[in-house]
């Protein structure tokens, strides 16, 4: 471990930053049952790459699914491989070749990326939300309002935010100065388990910023969804016929689940970090992996299975395939 570096000469203040980070994977499992648990997380990788890539390509050679509703289901897949990509490494790295060490700058750039990513999924859920409300309430101005250049000013408005929200977070984390314990509870660089490793007594603009941007990003993109749902189901009321509320409902039912397969980790994540202290570190580690990993394979099977157009898509492609052979 590196001497602490002083800060100014003659005082007994020091500022020591350390060049690697362990990740401990699953607190309390040894070598042998990580190589065990390693098996549902290649599960959990394999389809989260194969169903997103495949959502992405069903809906490029399907011209009937070029469509605001798909573009968005697009968006949603990239990002659920982007936030797959960033935990691959360092998590399979520990789980198969039992690799524990992170370069500090290598863990900021990791985290960062996947706090975008995070902000990301839950400013396209949002989007999806919107997509929602306004087919079902809107459904003869569907295609005037969300054009393809809405579409794009809206996928961009979203990655700005999200790059420029989180910015500030590694230039807050290299500021501090840190103790000699560098273990991390996850397999992946968080924000919150990174700041705990400080031994500075004020890490309040941390933790303040930190809290800020969920409320600004996560927090305001939850109430968005709640209120679009709310108009979407009073509309729905408004049809009358009892068959075709459960109908017009059904094309919801795919976002529905996103969204609280999403968003019921990242409340939970927020909980414990803020106000668990005596739970154990396997809870956090557990929840942590529910919220990051779970998400990307879920969602392409929840949309493969409940969206219809996907569905038979699908089908149209594996029995061209199978004609083919």
């Amino acid at each position: 471990m590196e001497p602490p570096q002083e800060v100014t000469p003659g005082t007994n203040v020091s500022f020591y930053q350390p060049s690697v980070l362990l990740m401990t994977g699953i607190p309390g499992l040894g070598k042998t049952h990580h190589r065990l648990v390693s098996i549902p997380f290649c599960l959990f990788y394999l389809t989260a790459f194969a169903g997103n890539c495949t959502i992405l390509f069903i809906i490029k050679r399907t011209p009937s699914l070029h469509e605001p509703m798909h573009y968005f289901l697009s968006m949603l897949a990239v990002v659920d491989l982007g936030m797959a990509m960033c935990t691959l490494p360092t998590t399979l790295g520990i789980f198969w070749f039992d690799i524990r060490a992170i370069g500090f700058d290598a863990c900021l750039a990791q985290m960062y990326f996947i706090h975008i990513f995070s902000v990301l999924e839950s400013s396209v859920l949002l989007s999806m939300a919107f997509d929602r409300f306004v087919a079902i309430s809107l459904p003869l101005r569907y295609r005037a309002i969300l054009t393809k250049a809405t579409i794009a000013k809206i996928g961009l408005a979203m990655l700005v935010r999200a790059v420029v929200s989180l910015l500030p977070i590694p230039f807050l984390l290299k500021r501090l100065s840190y103790c000699d314990n560098n273990t991390l509870y996850h397999s992946f660089c968080f924000h919150p388990d990174v700041m705990k490793l400080a031994c500075e007594d004020d890490i309040s603009v941390n933790v303040s910023y930190g809290l800020a941007v969920i409320l600004l990003t996560a927090g305001i993109d939850s109430i968005f969804i709640v209120l679009s749902y709310f108009l979407i189901i009073r509309t729905i009321v408004h049809l009358g016929a009892q068959g075709k509320c459960w109908k017009t409902l059904n094309t919801c039912a795919s976002h529905i689940c996103a969204v609280f397969i999403f968003f019921i980790p990242m409340i939970g994540l927020s909980i414990i970090h803020r106000f668990g202290k005596n739970f154990p570190p396997i809870v956090s580690t557990v929840v942590a992996y529910v919220y990051l990993i779970v998400p990307p394979a879920l969602n392409p099977i929840i949309y493969s299975i409940k969206s219809k157009p996907i569905r038979k898509a699908i089908w149209r492609m594996l029995l061209w395939k199978m004609d083919t052979v």
